[in-house]
Parts: structure tokens; sequence; C-alpha cells
């Protein structure tokens, strides 16, 4: 049997994924008792004896990290069961909350017999602090939606238009804030809640649209833009501080969101999703945004349309779930 616990979760990748195992044919082995923080703690702890009754010898279990309290729990069941457990990261806590340290990250998920890591930087990084498990690389989330891009598509101009959706406090985007002044020749789209109230007075080149949908965002973004901005951090320059300096690691869903919404992204040139960006001409990476006008406007409409193009298709494979089903499968080959 291959299982898995279906917890609700604000999370929208874990969310995905639970679908996605859903669709495999994985038994949700979950006892559901409500929705929110209490009930899923509650969720989680019943499924915990719910594991001891069903798992059985030859059994895999699926496990989303982090899991709080119950990862290690999880494990330990499964072994002691005779069943093997593979371990998708979603987050890792050294980086995320910097509540763990290296060493206690790795010691906690030396309890699994497979890690699925975000890409072969974070599985590099796992083995320099010492990982023995089995690692697969998914090299990106997948990403669900029964909504469509518009065949309409945006007609691009002597002016890029890029788009940013997402967290757009200071605190977690400062970047945001200085951004207008270093892309004259470029239109900005910057959709999301929390903007500094007057923030965009003196915006030139920037447009601020509010929240938006995911769904409702999916279907209209090509018609308003080129190009989806993958950044974080304190800067223009470089993604920096702890948000920005976590993209040498992991993979943002935001990449995958874009992506699904046939837009190619711009990345940032030291980020872990560089080279899958680059190597399958979903995009471009950058330095620092400064250099996006001369970038952006170099690239001839040829050059864009194969990008598009790509985007496209990539969009496709998000929506079957094809990077995680093809990740699973080399992990179970490699139990």
């Amino acid at each position: 049997m291959y299982c898995y616990l279906g917890v609700e979760s604000p999370n929208t990748a874990k969310r995905h994924v639970d679908q996605l195992m859903a669709c495999m044919g994985y038994a949700d082995l979950s006892v559901q008792t409500g929705k929110g923080a209490v009930a899923r703690f509650f969720c989680k702890l019943f499924s915990m004896f719910n594991l001891m009754l069903k798992l059985k010898a030859g059994d895999v279990l699926v496990i989303q990290y982090p899991f709080k309290k119950f990862y290690v729990t999880q494990c330990r069941i499964a072994r002691m069961k005779g069943a093997k457990t593979i371990t998708l990261i979603h987050d890792l806590g050294t980086f995320r909350r910097r509540k763990l340290t290296a060493e206690q990250e790795i010691r906690r998920l030396s309890h699994t017999d497979v890690i699925i890591g975000h890409n072969p930087t974070m599985n590099a990084w796992l083995v320099e602090h010492g990982c023995k498990v089995l690692l697969v690389s998914l090299d990106i989330f997948d990403y669900l939606s029964e909504a469509e891009p518009s065949a309409d598509v945006h007609r691009r101009g002597s002016e890029p238009v890029f788009v940013f959706a997402g967290g757009i406090s200071r605190r977690k985007s400062a970047f945001i804030y200085q951004i207008d002044s270093v892309i004259g020749g470029c239109r900005f789209v910057l959709y999301g809640s929390g903007l500094e109230q007057g923030s965009d007075a003196s915006w030139k080149n920037s447009t601020y649209c509010g929240h938006i949908g995911s769904d409702d965002f999916i279907r209209s973004a090509a018609t308003k833009a080129d190009w989806g901005l993958v950044w974080d951090g304190d800067t223009v320059d470089g993604c920096t501080g702890v948000w920005g300096d976590y993209l040498r690691l992991n993979n943002p869903h935001k990449a995958s969101f874009y992506l699904r919404a046939g837009l190619p992204v711009i990345v940032w040139r030291e980020s872990a999703m560089a080279p899958f960006v680059c190597d399958n001409g979903l995009g471009i990476a950058v330095g620092s945004l400064s250099e996006l006008p001369a970038r952006l406007r170099a690239i001839t409409d040829d050059e864009y349309a194969a990008l598009k193009k790509n985007a496209m298709s990539m969009k496709d494979k998000l929506n079957d779930g094809y990077h995680f089903r093809r990740a699973v499968e080399a992990a179970l080959k490699a139990l």
C-alpha cells in the first residue's frame, strides 16, 4: 500500500501534493477532525494511532516535511511496522524560520528512507551537512489549477512588462519599495496585500493592482504582462536577507505559479532555480533588477516566442503533477 496523511493546510504546495497523491490512488490514512490550527494538531495526533493500526510491512508512507512534532514519530512507526518512508521537503527549518540548526535538521531527516529535495543544490547542502539518506531531486514544484491562461496574450511593445504577485510587506519584500527607480523603460505590475500606504504615490514605472485570486491571476496574467518576477529580500541588487538568501537553496512556489499562468520567469542569477529555468528555456537570470531594462529590451521577438512556448508547455506538466510523479517514481526505485 502507498499512503500519506492528508492534513488540512494553508500551504498551497502541500495541498497540491495531497491532491496528486489522491489522484495517484494513494491511501489517505489521516483522521480528519475539522479545520483550523487546533483541528490540525488533533488530526495529526489521532493519525499517529491510525498509522499504528493500518501500516503493514512493505507499505510506503509519503511524508510532507515539515510535519511539526509528529515527523519523527511517523518515521519510527513506519520502521517498527516494516514500512518505508519517502520525505518530500517543502521547507528547511534551518533557513525558513531559523529555529533549527543544520545538525538538528539532518538528525530529524535521518529517520526517513528517501528524501525528495527541491533541487541538486539543496541536496548538495544536505550531504555537506552530514545527510546519509538516499536523495532524489524534485526540480520544480507542480501547480494544480482548473483555470487556464487566456488565449489573448500581452502584445510585446517597446516597454517590457513584468509582474510580481505575493507578499509585499517591507519586512519580506523591501526590494519592492526600491524597484521603481531602477526600471526606467519597463513597466512593473504588482499584486498583493500589505503595501504601505502612500508608497506608490511617486512611482513612475510601477502599478499596484491590489490582491487577486490565484485562479484569476492564471486566467488574466498573460494578457497584462510578459514576465513573472521571482525575487525576495531587502534590495534590488541581489536577493539578500533571511528571505532572499533562502533562494540559494529552495524552489519558490511562485516560479511554478507564474509558469502555470504561461509566463516566462525572471530569477536571481545565484538562486537554486536559475539552472533549471535557463537550461529549460523558461526565462532569464539576472544579478540585479537594474539589469532588466537593457536585458529585456535586448530579447528579440523570436527569442521571447521560444521562451513563451516553453512556459506554455511547462504549465501542462505542472498541472499534471509531472515532477512530483517522476520524483516519487525515482524514490521508489531507490528504496
